[in-house]
């Protein structure tokens, strides 16, 4: 007799605090993950950046070099060099190792909000609410961009990259790809102010969230809402949002000072995770496991599994 194949146990959601850090760096405006989930990246009101291991819960190395408050930073895929993007409206290529300052990129007319490495880690792309995204080479010694993309008619909020395209983000409530190896521009209206977009992990869909309290998913090829997700509140700051670690479950951070999980297939409300006070202004998935990495205020959450256990207990 055969017995039954086990049921493949389902997806586990991180609502358990495992750690938290005491950044020292004023407001955390964002946090990080790198590429393979063991370290992360803080970006600070007081003009740092900061490299941690986040379940150890110890800082690894400060990185000083902008005129004022970082906004957001981004890891390469070989862990060897960091991106940020800040109020100073400077892009800077930092190596991990040493802390330096490699290049400082000059030409963002306003406050720069987003930045990403291609995957070859070659380019970075940095969105700035002055309506432009910007190609910056970085073994180039030319101070010009290497492409400007100004199509959007108000300031970029958020810009993701995969291996042949650019998804942006607009406040002016469009959500834009420019596929590369075809050579075209997508572009869906979404009619609110978007604050964050990603694509899924699959390459399939695209997630946008907005100022009106909505996330949506749409198909990525023709633009169809597959999926909208409310309950949150998003009406006032730029808010991260994202996909777990399996697209089983939407994920955005809220201004009522909790995380919210949508199933993405029924569109309920799987969990509200308490956070802190005020607002939840930046979270991360970790790429392979069900961990998330929150920022409220000066600090940043760890959150796993129920059944997780630390090594050596948790703090």
């Amino acid at each position: 007799m055969a017995f039954p194949e086990p049921k493949p146990r389902g997806p586990e959601l991180p609502q358990k605090r495992v750690k938290t850090l005491d950044c020292g760096q004023g407001a955390v405006r964002a946090v990080r993950f790198n590429v393979d989930g063991n370290y992360c990246l803080t970006c600070g009101s007081d003009k740092t950046l900061k490299l941690w291991n986040p379940l150890r819960g110890t800082l690894l190395r400060t990185y000083s070099g902008h005129g004022y408050e970082v906004l957001d930073a981004a890891g390469s895929f070989d862990n060897s060099s960091l991106c940020s993007g800040g109020g100073d409206k400077a892009v800077v290529l930092w190596d991990v190792a040493s802390g330096q300052v490699v290049r400082k990129f000059r030409g963002h007319a306003g406050k720069v909000n987003t930045v990403q490495f291609n995957e070859e880690a070659t380019v970075i792309l940095s969105g700035s609410i002055d309506s432009s995204i910007r190609c910056w080479d970085c073994r180039s010694r030319r101070p010009e961009p290497v492409q400007t993309l100004d199509e959007a008619r108000d300031g970029i909020s958020s810009v993701k990259v995969s291996d042949h395209e650019i998804l942006a983000g607009s406040v002016d409530g469009r959500v834009r790809r420019y596929d590369l190896r075809m050579g075209q521009l997508f572009s869906d209206y979404v009619g609110s102010p978007i604050t964050c977009t990603c694509f899924s992990r699959d390459g399939q869909c695209t997630l946008v969230s907005s100022l009106d309290s909505t996330l949506r998913l749409l198909d990525k090829d023709t633009g169809e809402l597959l999926g909208e997700y409310t309950g949150h509140k998003n009406q006032e700051y730029k808010l991260d949002c994202c996909l777990s670690e399996r697209d089983t479950h939407v994920v955005s951070c809220s201004e009522d000072g909790k995380v919210y999980f949508w199933d993405l297939v029924e569109g309920a409300l799987a969990l509200a995770l308490p956070v802190g006070p005020g607002v939840v202004q930046s979270l991360s998935y970790h790429p392979q496991e069900p961990c998330l990495l929150t920022a409220v205020g000066g600090s940043v959450h760890c959150w796993r599994e129920e059944a997780y256990e630390a090594e050596g207990g948790t703090g």
